[in-house]
């Protein structure tokens, strides 16, 4: 807040201020990276997130409006994670079938959960898609990298909550519209089961990888991965109609 509080009395930033905040924000740029890059395959390279991010970084910098209440780095981070993920989808490197089996995981799931009233089993969700328990589990690991993009098929992703951040014009409607789905996704976080729930609030609010989640939990970090991949998918399945909605 200190930092906010500093950069408040003007609504444009000056070229000196642009490059004190690229300087001090830096390090935000690798960490970020590298907490993306514990969920991408080895042919995505780190420099290039980086350097992706420091384009966020940068337009952060000129962008930034302390008027609309959201901290300098909060504002950076999602634009410095916009960029990331626009890097990512120009490699697609994700095959079509690890978009589709991860989409087919989702209305498994959803049907299961709208049938019982409970939340979706492995070994259910594995017999609704004619699975072994081994093969849905390498399902979940091969789909965790492109839940990357874990709303994005749901109308909300990274560049949207940015955009949202630094638009003036847009209607009350909107304003409810955003407040409505982040009731939803809170009460259906809390919904989750207990280990999916615990894992998500390590990767995104304590900020630790999976290794460091595995060693919390104590399970190894492939399962930790599938775990993080289910809860997504298991958000998704219960977010859908959103989907319809923007």
């Amino acid at each position: 807040m200190k930092n906010t509080a500093m950069y408040a009395s003007t609504d444009s930033l000056d070229s000196v201020t642009h490059e004190r905040l690229v300087v001090q924000y830096a390090s935000l740029v690798k960490r970020i990276a590298y907490h993306i890059m514990s969920r991408l395959p080895p042919s995505v390279q780190v420099d290039d997130l980086i350097q992706a991010g420091m384009i966020g970084l940068l337009e952060a910098a000129r962008n930034y409006d302390a008027g609309q209440g959201a901290s300098f780095e909060t504002y950076a981070g999602i634009r410095i994670r916009g960029s990331m993920l626009d890097e990512i989808r120009k490699g697609d490197w994700a095959p079509r079938s690890v978009h589709r089996k991860a989409r087919q995981v989702a209305e498994a799931v959803r049907g299961i959960e709208n049938a019982t009233g409970r939340d979706a089993k492995d070994h259910e969700v594995a017999k609704a898609l004619d699975m072994s328990l081994d093969e849905y589990h390498k399902t979940l690991q091969d789909a965790n990298g492109c839940r990357l993009l874990s709303f994005e098929e749901m109308g909300v992703n990274e560049e949207g909550i940015s955009a949202r951040l630094g638009r003036t014009d847009g209607g009350p409607f909107e304003g409810v519209q955003r407040e409505d789905f982040k009731r939803n996704l809170a009460e259906a976080i809390a919904g989750l089961p207990d280990r999916e729930r615990l894992v998500l609030t390590l990767y995104y609010d304590e900020d630790l990888n999976l290794r460091e989640i595995g060693a919390v939990i104590g399970v190894s970090e492939s399962r930790v991965s599938q775990i993080h991949s289910q809860a997504l998918l298991r958000l998704q399945a219960r977010l859908g109609h959103w989907r319809s909605n923007e």
